[in-house]
């Protein structure tokens, strides 16, 4: 179920930047709402697919570092992320330099960018994304690391739910403490849908109780207060007011969507290609905002709106589909193996140092 939760996280998001935005620069003139009305009503919501992410992501990290070493952690999430995003920026980027749009000047594509991106730490350098939508990467980034440090201690109920705790506690005093790096560290707008999330993952595990429903619930209401300033760049890119009441139906939709999962309300559901389409969502997601713009730009005069939204729509989801077929799994098998033959080699030089120590202190 949480396939498809990602695939409806990603068409949302897909949805904000085809149908939601109206920008004079951008897709259908700046006349969204008038060009595609239906479509805009659901897509000037589909933003918050963003925060849906977060909170798979919560639920998803913690359940895979379950019972697995630090170095088990640090392979799965190399493999899996960077072979698609390496292939996926370099293709946006030479899309971009080719086209030119409007709304990319020239002089902001260079090739220290481009390889710059090629970190997905280009916001920690300061660079600008290739393609916005890579700004959440950078989120999950900070995430993997917070909890990677959990991690290598060994998960534990005890210790994840401490984690929880303290990681609440830091998003409640870093706005007073006005200090940007605690701030960077400790994200507090994101924050209460990845301690959610882990928080839904130890419900799956160990079964729900007032502990972890507290946890829950304290997110959630730290969470509705955050989509206030979350909100602020969605209006101002769809062009006028958003309503707040539709945003926290749709935040507690979500929320219990993936408790559901969580509880097992829909373990029933086992249909195969909610499989094979969650892992399209990865590749769509990097593809389909820069790509899908100039696509839509270049054809909005050979097509019916709707009949452009669908037909650019499944292009993407076949160019997905293709790079998590011949790039993410065959690159990332290499790359496992890699990695697989690094953690070797340092493994042996470790074994090799300490006999050479144990042998000192024998001399000595």
């Amino acid at each position: 179920m949480l396939d498809g939760l990602r695939l409806l996280a990603a068409l949302g998001v897909v949805a904000w930047h085809y149908t939601g935005i109206q920008q004079a620069r951008v897709i259908w003139g700046g006349r969204t709402k008038e060009t595609v009305p239906a479509a805009h009503v659901v897509g000037q919501y589909g933003w918050i697919g963003v925060e849906l992410f977060f909170l798979i992501s919560g639920f998803v990290i913690c359940m895979s570092c379950w019972g697995r070493t630090a170095k088990d952690f640090f392979r799965s999430r190399v493999t899996r992320l960077m072979p698609g995003y390496w292939f996926c920026m370099l293709v946006t980027s030479a899309v971009l330099f080719l086209v030119r749009p409007p709304w990319v000047p020239g002089s902001e594509l260079t090739l220290s960018k481009v390889l710059s991106n090629l970190t997905m730490s280009q916001a920690g350098l300061k660079v600008t994304d290739v393609d916005p939508v890579y700004w959440t990467l950078w989120v999950e980034l900070r995430f993997y690391v917070i909890f990677g440090i959990v991690a290598t201690m060994g998960l534990t109920y005890r210790r994840v739910v401490l984690f929880c705790g303290i990681w609440m506690l830091a998003v409640l005093l870093t706005p007073r403490a006005q200090l940007p790096l605690l701030d960077l560290v400790v994200m507090p707008m994101y924050a209460p849908f990845f301690i959610a999330g882990v928080a839904m993952y130890l419900m799956h595990r160990v079964g729900p109780n007032p502990l972890l429903w507290g946890i829950v619930g304290f997110s959630w209401l730290v969470a509705q207060h955050e989509m206030h300033p979350l909100m602020v760049p969605y209006v101002s890119g769809s062009g006028h007011p958003l309503s707040f009441p539709v945003v926290l139906a749709l935040l507690g939709a979500m929320f219990l969507l993936v408790l559901g999962a969580a509880l097992g309300a829909f373990d029933r559901v086992r249909w195969r290609w909610l499989t094979a389409a969650g892992a399209l969502t990865y590749p769509l997601y990097l593809l389909h905002e820069e790509i899908g713009w100039i696509a839509l730009m270049e054809l909005h005069d050979t097509l019916p709106p709707y009949l452009l939204l669908a037909v650019v729509c499944a292009a993407l989801l076949g160019a997905a589909w293709l790079v998590n077929r011949w790039v993410e799994r065959p690159a990332g098998r290499v790359l496992r193996r890699w990695l697989d033959s690094s953690f070797d080699t340092l493994h042996r030089a470790d074994g090799a140092e300490r006999k050479e120590r144990a042998g000192t202190r024998g001399a000595a």
